[in-house]
Protein backbone atom coordinates (compact mmCIF):
# COMPACT_ATOMS: atom_id res chain seq x y z
CA UNK A 1 0.00 0.00 0.00
CA UNK A 2 2.48 2.04 1.10
CA UNK A 3 4.71 2.15 -2.28
CA UNK A 4 1.19 2.72 -4.26
CA UNK A 5 1.17 5.70 -2.30
CA UNK A 6 4.53 6.60 -3.68
CA UNK A 7 3.95 5.77 -7.27
CA UNK A 8 0.79 7.97 -6.82
CA UNK A 9 2.68 10.71 -5.21
CA UNK A 10 5.16 10.62 -8.16
CA UNK A 11 2.65 10.94 -11.16
CA UNK A 12 1.10 13.92 -9.52
CA UNK A 13 4.02 15.51 -8.75
CA UNK A 14 5.43 15.31 -12.59
CA UNK A 15 1.47 16.27 -13.59
CA UNK A 16 1.49 19.43 -11.64
CA UNK A 17 5.18 19.82 -13.09
CA UNK A 18 3.87 19.88 -16.55
CA UNK A 19 0.90 22.05 -15.49
CA UNK A 20 3.13 24.52 -14.49
CA UNK A 21 5.94 24.25 -16.65
CA UNK A 22 7.33 26.74 -17.51
CA UNK A 23 7.32 28.92 -14.60
CA UNK A 24 10.81 30.82 -15.26
CA UNK A 25 13.05 31.01 -18.18
CA UNK A 26 14.14 28.29 -20.68
CA UNK A 27 17.72 28.25 -21.45
CA UNK A 28 18.52 26.55 -25.19
CA UNK A 29 22.48 25.82 -25.19
CA UNK A 30 23.58 26.41 -28.85
CA UNK A 31 27.13 24.32 -29.03
CA UNK A 32 28.64 26.63 -31.15
CA UNK A 33 29.60 30.44 -31.93
CA UNK A 34 26.88 32.92 -32.25
CA UNK A 35 26.06 34.26 -35.10
CA UNK A 36 26.42 30.71 -36.82
CA UNK A 37 23.94 29.28 -39.00
CA UNK A 38 22.94 27.03 -36.39
CA UNK A 39 22.94 29.62 -33.96
CA UNK A 40 20.59 31.12 -36.59
CA UNK A 41 17.97 28.73 -36.46
CA UNK A 42 17.87 28.30 -32.49
CA UNK A 43 17.27 32.21 -32.10
CA UNK A 44 14.29 31.62 -35.21
CA UNK A 45 12.96 28.69 -33.15
CA UNK A 46 13.08 30.08 -29.90
CA UNK A 47 10.84 33.09 -30.87
CA UNK A 48 8.51 30.28 -32.42
CA UNK A 49 8.17 28.19 -29.44
CA UNK A 50 7.51 30.74 -26.94
CA UNK A 51 3.61 31.89 -27.58
CA UNK A 52 3.05 27.75 -27.92
CA UNK A 53 5.05 27.38 -24.73
CA UNK A 54 2.88 30.58 -22.65
CA UNK A 55 4.56 33.36 -24.00
CA UNK A 56 7.84 31.99 -22.00
CA UNK A 57 11.24 33.76 -21.88
CA UNK A 58 13.75 31.45 -23.85
CA UNK A 59 16.90 32.29 -24.10
CA UNK A 60 20.35 31.48 -26.13
CA UNK A 61 23.30 30.51 -24.41
CA UNK A 62 26.48 29.45 -26.51
CA UNK A 63 28.89 26.94 -25.63
CA UNK A 64 30.87 26.01 -27.78
CA UNK A 65 34.24 24.04 -28.14
CA UNK A 66 35.59 20.35 -29.20
CA UNK A 67 33.01 19.61 -32.21
CA UNK A 68 30.07 20.73 -30.10
CA UNK A 69 31.27 18.34 -26.98
CA UNK A 70 31.33 20.50 -24.09
CA UNK A 71 28.26 22.59 -24.60
CA UNK A 72 26.53 18.99 -25.19
CA UNK A 73 27.86 17.66 -22.15
CA UNK A 74 26.83 20.75 -20.46
CA UNK A 75 23.32 20.10 -20.95
CA UNK A 76 23.65 16.37 -20.14
CA UNK A 77 24.55 16.82 -16.97
CA UNK A 78 21.81 19.35 -16.08
CA UNK A 79 18.93 19.19 -13.72
CA UNK A 80 16.54 17.19 -16.14
CA UNK A 81 13.44 19.26 -14.97
CA UNK A 82 12.65 21.05 -18.91
CA UNK A 83 14.41 24.58 -18.69
CA UNK A 84 18.06 23.34 -19.78
CA UNK A 85 17.53 22.45 -23.71
CA UNK A 86 19.91 22.03 -26.75
CA UNK A 87 19.93 22.47 -30.05
CA UNK A 88 22.46 21.11 -31.86
CA UNK A 89 23.10 19.43 -35.80
CA UNK A 90 24.91 16.55 -37.24
CA UNK A 91 27.33 16.68 -34.64
CA UNK A 92 25.18 14.33 -32.65
CA UNK A 93 26.37 11.48 -35.53
CA UNK A 94 29.79 12.76 -35.23
CA UNK A 95 30.76 13.43 -31.93
CA UNK A 96 30.38 9.39 -31.23
CA UNK A 97 33.11 8.68 -34.05
CA UNK A 98 35.33 11.82 -33.64
CA UNK A 99 36.15 11.49 -29.77
CA UNK A 100 38.32 9.43 -28.48
CA UNK A 101 36.88 9.87 -24.68
CA UNK A 102 33.12 10.75 -24.80
CA UNK A 103 31.89 12.41 -21.92
CA UNK A 104 28.32 11.32 -22.11
CA UNK A 105 26.41 9.13 -24.58
CA UNK A 106 24.55 10.48 -27.19
CA UNK A 107 22.31 7.84 -27.48
CA UNK A 108 21.37 7.21 -23.44
CA UNK A 109 22.18 10.71 -22.34
CA UNK A 110 19.58 12.85 -23.96
CA UNK A 111 15.93 12.90 -24.31
CA UNK A 112 15.19 13.63 -27.88
CA UNK A 113 12.68 16.15 -28.89
CA UNK A 114 12.67 16.63 -32.40
CA UNK A 115 13.94 17.09 -35.30
CA UNK A 116 13.93 20.68 -36.84
CA UNK A 117 14.99 21.26 -40.48
CA UNK A 118 17.06 19.59 -42.73
CA UNK A 119 19.39 22.69 -44.27
CA UNK A 120 21.54 21.76 -47.95
CA UNK A 121 25.17 22.80 -48.30
CA UNK A 122 26.74 24.71 -50.86
CA UNK A 123 30.67 24.82 -52.41
CA UNK A 124 31.68 28.42 -52.22
CA UNK A 125 35.21 30.19 -52.73
CA UNK A 126 36.64 32.90 -52.55
CA UNK A 127 35.55 35.60 -54.73
CA UNK A 128 39.03 35.73 -56.35
CA UNK A 129 39.24 32.25 -57.82
CA UNK A 130 39.31 31.89 -61.31
CA UNK A 131 36.97 29.61 -62.34
CA UNK A 132 33.44 29.96 -63.38
CA UNK A 133 31.45 26.76 -62.87
CA UNK A 134 32.05 23.35 -61.08
CA UNK A 135 33.97 22.10 -64.36
CA UNK A 136 36.54 25.11 -63.91
CA UNK A 137 36.64 24.48 -60.53
CA UNK A 138 37.91 20.67 -60.48
CA UNK A 139 40.32 21.55 -63.32
CA UNK A 140 41.36 24.48 -61.06
CA UNK A 141 42.02 22.26 -57.98
CA UNK A 142 43.49 19.88 -59.69
CA UNK A 143 46.34 21.95 -61.13
CA UNK A 144 46.84 23.31 -57.12
CA UNK A 145 47.10 20.33 -55.79
CA UNK A 146 49.23 21.02 -52.54
CA UNK A 147 48.57 24.41 -52.27
CA UNK A 148 44.40 24.63 -51.58
CA UNK A 149 43.34 25.76 -48.27
CA UNK A 150 39.80 24.21 -47.18
CA UNK A 151 37.92 26.02 -44.65
CA UNK A 152 35.44 24.77 -42.22
CA UNK A 153 34.08 25.99 -38.81
CA UNK A 154 35.68 23.49 -36.72
CA UNK A 155 36.87 19.68 -35.98
CA UNK A 156 33.36 17.56 -35.96
CA UNK A 157 31.37 20.97 -37.84
CA UNK A 158 28.97 20.73 -40.76
CA UNK A 159 31.44 22.02 -43.12
CA UNK A 160 33.84 20.10 -41.76
CA UNK A 161 31.92 16.93 -42.52
CA UNK A 162 30.71 18.20 -45.43
CA UNK A 163 34.51 18.89 -46.69
CA UNK A 164 35.61 15.63 -46.10
CA UNK A 165 32.77 14.05 -48.36
CA UNK A 166 33.69 16.71 -50.81
CA UNK A 167 37.79 15.93 -51.06
CA UNK A 168 36.92 12.33 -50.86
CA UNK A 169 34.61 12.52 -53.78
CA UNK A 170 37.16 14.35 -56.19
CA UNK A 171 40.19 12.39 -54.21
CA UNK A 172 42.01 15.75 -54.20
CA UNK A 173 43.52 16.46 -50.71
CA UNK A 174 43.17 19.61 -49.31
CA UNK A 175 44.77 21.63 -46.24
CA UNK A 176 42.06 21.62 -43.67
CA UNK A 177 42.00 24.94 -41.71
CA UNK A 178 39.74 24.98 -38.48
CA UNK A 179 38.30 28.03 -37.38
CA UNK A 180 36.23 28.60 -34.01
CA UNK A 181 32.96 29.01 -35.64
CA UNK A 182 31.66 29.83 -39.20
CA UNK A 183 31.77 33.40 -38.62
CA UNK A 184 35.61 33.36 -38.94
CA UNK A 185 35.56 31.26 -41.38
CA UNK A 186 33.86 33.19 -43.68
CA UNK A 187 35.60 36.37 -43.29
CA UNK A 188 38.44 34.51 -44.35
CA UNK A 189 37.11 33.22 -47.46
CA UNK A 190 35.73 36.67 -48.36
CA UNK A 191 38.89 38.08 -47.45
CA UNK A 192 40.92 35.00 -49.59
CA UNK A 193 42.82 34.04 -46.97
CA UNK A 194 41.39 30.56 -47.21
CA UNK A 195 40.07 29.04 -51.13
CA UNK A 196 37.05 26.91 -50.35
CA UNK A 197 34.57 25.71 -48.40
CA UNK A 198 31.34 23.44 -47.76
CA UNK A 199 28.70 25.08 -45.41
CA UNK A 200 24.96 25.27 -45.14
CA UNK A 201 23.09 27.74 -47.29
CA UNK A 202 21.41 29.18 -44.01
CA UNK A 203 24.77 30.68 -43.36
CA UNK A 204 26.16 30.95 -47.14
CA UNK A 205 22.84 32.65 -49.05
CA UNK A 206 23.57 35.81 -48.13
CA UNK A 207 26.97 35.89 -49.26
CA UNK A 208 26.06 34.47 -52.57
CA UNK A 209 23.30 37.09 -53.20
CA UNK A 210 25.51 39.98 -52.05
CA UNK A 211 28.13 38.05 -54.33
CA UNK A 212 30.78 37.84 -51.59
CA UNK A 213 31.66 34.35 -52.66
CA UNK A 214 31.66 32.44 -55.82
CA UNK A 215 28.75 29.52 -55.22
CA UNK A 216 29.42 26.36 -57.61
CA UNK A 217 26.90 23.78 -56.10
CA UNK A 218 24.52 22.32 -53.91
CA UNK A 219 24.52 19.20 -52.39
CA UNK A 220 21.06 17.73 -52.58
CA UNK A 221 19.78 15.30 -55.14
CA UNK A 222 17.55 18.26 -56.82
CA UNK A 223 18.13 21.88 -57.48
CA UNK A 224 16.74 24.13 -55.01
CA UNK A 225 13.71 26.48 -55.47
CA UNK A 226 15.27 29.32 -53.08
CA UNK A 227 15.40 32.77 -55.52
CA UNK A 228 19.00 33.13 -54.74
CA UNK A 229 20.23 29.15 -54.92
CA UNK A 230 17.39 28.02 -57.69
CA UNK A 231 20.04 28.37 -61.00
CA UNK A 232 23.09 26.77 -59.06
CA UNK A 233 23.54 23.08 -59.76
CA UNK A 234 23.52 20.18 -58.09
CA UNK A 235 26.84 18.43 -57.50
CA UNK A 236 25.43 15.41 -59.05
CA UNK A 237 24.87 17.01 -61.82
CA UNK A 238 28.19 17.97 -62.03
CA UNK A 239 29.73 14.25 -61.78
CA UNK A 240 29.58 13.66 -58.20
CA UNK A 241 27.32 11.15 -57.98
CA UNK A 242 25.50 10.14 -54.86
CA UNK A 243 26.97 12.80 -53.62
CA UNK A 244 23.92 14.31 -51.16
CA UNK A 245 24.06 15.88 -48.06
CA UNK A 246 21.83 17.46 -45.57
CA UNK A 247 22.82 19.16 -42.08
CA UNK A 248 19.57 18.25 -39.47
CA UNK A 249 19.00 20.11 -36.50
CA UNK A 250 17.48 18.32 -33.74
CA UNK A 251 16.16 19.61 -30.41
CA UNK A 252 17.23 17.60 -27.04
CA UNK A 253 16.66 18.23 -23.44
CA UNK A 254 18.86 15.94 -20.22
CA UNK A 255 18.01 12.26 -19.68
CA UNK A 256 15.58 11.75 -17.29
CA UNK A 257 13.16 15.17 -17.91
CA UNK A 258 9.85 14.11 -17.01
CA UNK A 259 7.83 12.52 -19.90
CA UNK A 260 5.06 15.06 -19.46
CA UNK A 261 7.29 17.87 -20.05
CA UNK A 262 9.16 16.15 -22.41
CA UNK A 263 5.27 15.75 -24.19
CA UNK A 264 5.25 19.73 -23.86
CA UNK A 265 8.12 20.65 -25.29
CA UNK A 266 7.52 18.59 -28.14
CA UNK A 267 3.82 20.07 -28.79
CA UNK A 268 5.34 23.20 -28.39
CA UNK A 269 7.80 22.26 -31.31
CA UNK A 270 5.31 20.69 -33.63
CA UNK A 271 3.50 24.27 -32.99
CA UNK A 272 6.55 26.32 -34.20
CA UNK A 273 7.58 24.18 -36.82
CA UNK A 274 4.04 25.12 -38.67
CA UNK A 275 4.42 29.13 -37.76
CA UNK A 276 4.53 31.08 -40.43
CA UNK A 277 7.10 33.45 -40.17
CA UNK A 278 9.76 31.28 -39.16
CA UNK A 279 8.56 28.41 -41.68
CA UNK A 280 9.55 31.91 -44.21
CA UNK A 281 12.64 32.33 -42.86
CA UNK A 282 14.20 29.17 -43.03
CA UNK A 283 12.78 28.55 -46.44
CA UNK A 284 14.76 31.70 -47.96
CA UNK A 285 17.74 30.29 -46.40
CA UNK A 286 17.20 26.91 -48.40
CA UNK A 287 16.00 25.02 -45.27
CA UNK A 288 13.56 22.38 -44.99
CA UNK A 289 11.58 22.33 -42.76
CA UNK A 290 10.64 18.80 -40.96
CA UNK A 291 6.77 17.43 -41.28
CA UNK A 292 7.67 13.30 -41.18
CA UNK A 293 7.86 11.19 -38.30
CA UNK A 294 11.17 12.76 -37.28
CA UNK A 295 9.24 15.44 -35.24
CA UNK A 296 8.34 12.28 -32.64
CA UNK A 297 10.86 11.60 -29.72
CA UNK A 298 11.00 8.14 -30.69
CA UNK A 299 11.41 8.71 -34.56
CA UNK A 300 14.44 11.46 -33.75
CA UNK A 301 16.46 9.37 -31.91
CA UNK A 302 15.95 6.48 -34.35
CA UNK A 303 17.63 8.41 -36.93
CA UNK A 304 20.07 9.96 -35.26
CA UNK A 305 21.05 6.43 -34.21
CA UNK A 306 21.21 5.86 -38.09
CA UNK A 307 23.34 8.17 -38.70
CA UNK A 308 26.24 7.73 -36.25
CA UNK A 309 26.06 4.58 -38.28
CA UNK A 310 26.30 6.57 -41.52
CA UNK A 311 29.28 8.73 -40.73
CA UNK A 312 31.70 6.61 -39.36
CA UNK A 313 33.41 5.09 -42.13
CA UNK A 314 33.85 8.85 -43.56
CA UNK A 315 35.41 10.09 -40.44
CA UNK A 316 37.47 7.09 -40.16
CA UNK A 317 39.08 7.00 -43.54
CA UNK A 318 39.81 10.58 -42.96
CA UNK A 319 41.67 9.77 -39.52
CA UNK A 320 40.35 12.94 -37.97
CA UNK A 321 39.54 12.63 -34.41
CA UNK A 322 39.44 15.16 -30.88
CA UNK A 323 41.23 13.78 -27.88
Amino acid sequence: MKKLLLAALGLLVLSAHADTFPSKPVTIVVPFVAGGPTDRVARDLAEAMRKPLGDATILIENVLGAGSSIGSAKVARANPDGYTLMLNHIAMASMPNLLRNMPFKVESDFEYLGLINEVPMTVITRPTLPAKNMKELREWLNANKGKINLGNAGVGSASHLCGLMFQNALQIDMTSIPYKGTAPAMTDLMGGQIDIMCDQTTNTTPMIEAKKVNVYGVTTAKRLTTPVLKDVPTLQEDGLKGFEVTIWHGLYAPKGTPADVVAKINNALKIALKDPDFVKKQEALGAVIINDKRVEPAEHKRFVAAEITKWGPVIAAAKVYID
